[in-house]
């Protein structure tokens, strides 16, 4: 008979390796997890940080549909993509604020109402149906039908590349980090804009997540090569999604934020699980 974990590995289209994996780190993490909602007494959010390509939403699947049950403990997972706004909204900041705000990315481009809104129902885990909306990125658009959870669950996982970012030094932003700021930012007032945003509605956004776990990738250079990877499997699966090249573009309004979690993120996150180019494991702290 295949097991639970056997049929969720190949569904995820992972490596047989990667029992170890789970085994070594993640049903550690679960078992810290469980330590965090008994201790808590509470229904816990448990913020989920990890760049594009990093594994976050495969280690979602494995605690909420495996781990987290093995320890008696229900779990949900929300993720921060569904939250962009729809694609007419998203224009009506290009104009009236400025165009790269048009791209679905960078902390200001969510419905951060909403998603206040969504934990704070499913921190009460008194039963009600929560509705929440689900975005399709091969549309990058909004979908029509909304997503409903129940508010019951013990752990509510969330996930998302700038879960529990903290905005930059106002002098951090001076300088252009990569050629499209350098190009199409030049007075800084797109990145000045989201770092804004990263100080106000999103501050309080994240202040709902009790407990912090960090994925951290190598390097930038990781970050491009797994999002590449990602964008091929969506073309092969959907016949639409980015060319290489609009990839690489794409993940430069990425850049600054995932350059300052990695330098500072770590000294803060309540875990922080390093990985290698492959996605797979390799330390952690503390």
């Amino acid at each position: 008979m295949t097991d639970a974990l056997t049929v969720l590995i190949a569904r995820e289209g992972l490596p047989g390796e990667y029992r170890d994996q789970v085994a070594r780190w993640w049903r550690p993490l679960a078992a810290e997890i469980a330590a965090w909602r008994r201790a808590a007494g509470r229904p816990l959010v448990v913020g989920i940080n990890g760049a594009q390509g990093s594994g976050k939403t495969t280690l979602c699947a494995f605690l909420t549909e495996i781990l987290l049950p093995e320890l008696g403990l229900t779990a949900v997972t929300l993720a921060l993509d569904d939250f962009y706004l729809p694609r007419a909204e998203r224009g009506a900041l290009a104009r009236d604020i400025h165009p790269l705000l048009a791209t679905r990315g960078v902390p200001g481009t969510h419905d951060v109402a909403a998603g206040i809104a969504v934990l704070d129902a499913l921190k009460t885990g008194d039963g009600r149906t929560v509705e929440f909306p689900v975005f399709d990125k091969s549309r990058d658009d909004r979908a029509a039908t909304p997503r409903a959870i129940i508010a019951d669950a013990d752990v509510i996982l969330f996930e998302g590349w700038c879960v529990g970012a903290s905005p930059q030094p106002a002098e951090a932003l001076s300088k252009p980090i990569n050629a499209l700021e350098a190009e199409e930012d030049r007075d800084g007032r797109w990145r000045g804009h989201v770092n804004d945003v990263l100080s106000a509605g999103y501050a309080r956004w994240f202040a709902e997540i009790d407990r912090l776990v960090m994925l951290r990738p190598p390097d930038f250079a990781a970050v491009l090569a797994n999002r590449q990877a990602q964008e091929t499997k969506l073309r092969a699966r959907t016949g639409r999604g980015m060319t290489t090249d609009e990839v690489a573009r794409f993940v430069q309004h990425y850049e600054r934020l995932t350059r300052a979690m990695f330098a500072e993120m770590p000294d803060r996150a309540d875990l922080t699980f390093l990985i290698d180019a492959r996605q797979r494991v390799i330390a952690r702290s503390p």
